[in-house]
């Protein structure tokens, strides 16, 4: 049975909630995200963007671009409730449902022709129903895979509705620049620029062998299968976690504190990215120690007064946790895991919180694009010893 993906995507999701409820926003430059300090720009507007702002800028910056556009902090329970309203929607379309963000998801459409008839009269009857009941624009991609389903998605926004067949696909990758590949950041672009490759279509024209030779065989083969359109992956349906974390086993055991903190700082950067991805704060931080002598295991753990999604109260938790194990030596594993999530925890937008909002968005867009390691700590840039 041939697959079929859909890709559904709101337009300047936030920013789109802020119209819709105030007639006086509509048509006007809008910029959602943080106000004070060091904020930056969550979403804008698509009139915003005219003037160059754009998600993950500095607000200073937005403010020089366009002063006479309407800037918001946001009112993020309204924009969960909206996006819980997509999502019901959703549910009437496909039986299976892998969210990627409050106003992002896959659906398998796969197996439902009888059902939907044509797929891009499918599409159509869901975007008309995500306005009708929520006054959101959403664009769609629909495809054999998830891959080409989200890159459809995005060829024509806003309100775009964009199908790739197996038939054409080399006609719509080709011209691409080789930087809509997933994974593909500004590192990776340079050096397949320097490979003479600026397209999919020059990527999909070289070898296999010479991308192992100069990218090495695991990003090779990511490279070579979705310049070709291919993605194995399936719509996965997520349930909830019951808690999220990150360990690491060592080639050479840890002599040191010093070294042990640098990997809790590590660790805590990548599990505060999980948190904030799943869309989670959590209460309770667990610490896992184990020695290479008798392979011996420790764990202990904190509840905190409040929820935290944030790299530094993790790591400052775990470090407190170490401290107090007074093990210092001959550490084979490490771990940071987290627990107690708190389905009532909310944004809060004031003062300090407010910046660590914007902050973390900003770092976790990045993070998004280019993965876990496309942000680190400068402490981190170290090498380490780790399997």
């Amino acid at each position: 049975m041939d697959r079929l993906v859909m890709h559904v995507d709101m337009d300047a999701f936030f920013a789109s909630v802020e119209q819709n409820d105030h007639e006086e926003y509509r048509g006007k430059p809008l910029i959602v995200g943080g106000l004070a300090g060091r904020g930056v720009v969550s979403t804008c507007s698509y009139e915003a963007r005219r003037f160059g702002v754009h998600s993950a800028m500095p607000m200073v910056r937005a403010r020089q671009l366009c002063p006479q556009g309407i800037f918001l902090a946001g009112n993020y329970r309204r924009y969960a409730e909206v996006s819980a309203a997509i999502f019901a929607i959703f549910a009437r379309y496909s039986p299976v449902i892998e969210p990627l963000s409050i106003d992002e998801a896959f659906l398998d459409l796969t197996g439902m022709e009888y059902i939907m008839g044509t797929p891009i009269a499918y599409a159509r009857r869901l975007k008309a129903e995500i306005r009708a009941e929520t006054g959101i624009v959403a664009s769609v991609g629909i495809a054999p895979n998830k891959f080409l389903a989200k890159l459809a998605s995005d060829l024509d926004k806003p309100d775009g509705l964009v199908i790739i067949t197996p038939e054409a696909v080399r006609q719509v990758l080709d011209p691409l620049p080789v930087s809509r590949i997933w994974g593909v950041g500004r590192k990776l672009d340079a050096q397949l620029g320097e490979m003479g490759i600026r397209t999919i279509g020059q990527l999909y024209g070289t070898s296999y062998e010479k991308l192992c030779h100069h990218l090495g065989e695991h990003m090779a083969r990511h490279l070579y299968e979705l310049a070709r359109g291919q993605d194995r992956r399936s719509v996965a349906p997520r349930e909830r976690a019951k808690s999220i974390g990150k360990e690491v086993t060592f080639t050479e055991d840890l002599q040191c504190a010093e070294d042990a903190e640098r990997v809790l700082l590590d660790l805590a950067c990548k599990v505060g990215w999980r948190l904030r991805k799943a869309g989670e704060k959590a209460r309770t931080i667990q610490l896992k120690l184990r020695l290479s002598q008798g392979f011996k295991t420790y764990t202990r753990s904190r509840t905190l007064p409040e929820a935290t999604c944030y790299d530094e109260e993790i790591y400052h938790t775990a470090c407190a946790l170490f401290r107090e194990l007074r093990i210092f030596r001959g550490i084979r594993l490490l771990g940071v895991s987290t627990a107690g999530f708190d389905a009532g925890a909310e944004l809060n937008l004031f003062h300090d919180e407010a910046k660590k909002e914007n902050l973390y968005a900003a770092i976790d867009k990045i993070r998004a694009k280019f993965g876990e390691e496309g942000i680190t700590k400068a402490q981190l840039l170290r090498k380490d010893k780790r399997k």
